[in-house]
């Protein structure tokens, strides 16, 4: 019975140390997997969303719509601004909101062209359309 107890201490004096082991393992990956999602940025930023930046460009709604509707200077303002970005502008005209306001894609990508954007990223690929 001494050898048994013996063998019983020694397990339970191995366990503490290893279930601190286990626990600090755990913490380190919980850490990992948490900084790695702050980290991830979207593409419009770490601030914003493509459906929030997607408001930003309500005065352009008609010129998204009707490609023969005139592009208003606030629209090409704006445009400009998010376009330096050309993955978040991609993503904007993309976006679920944009979609919801009646947006067509195929024209809102030709918004860049008509407010004469000199730096434009033409034939930027963006989904099934290209930049033009």
């Amino acid at each position: 019975m001494r050898g048994r107890a013996l063998i019983l201490h020694r397990i339970e004096n191995m366990a503490t140390p290893m279930k601190y082991i286990c626990l600090a393992m755990f913490l380190a990956i919980l850490s990992i997997a948490g900084l790695n999602q702050v980290d991830g940025a979207g593409e419009c930023g770490r601030n914003t969303t493509p459906d929030m930046e997607a408001f930003k460009l309500a005065p352009c709604s008609s010129a998204a719509q009707d490609e023969n509707s005139s592009v208003s200077s606030q629209c090409c303002a704006r445009v400009k601004k998010i376009g330096q970005n050309p993955a978040c502008l991609c993503a904007v005209m993309l976006s679920n909101t944009a979609k919801s306001s009646g947006i067509k894609p195929q024209i809102a990508m030709t918004i860049p062209k008509r407010c004469n954007i000199a730096d434009r990223p033409v034939g930027y690929k963006c989904g099934a359309y290209t930049l033009p």
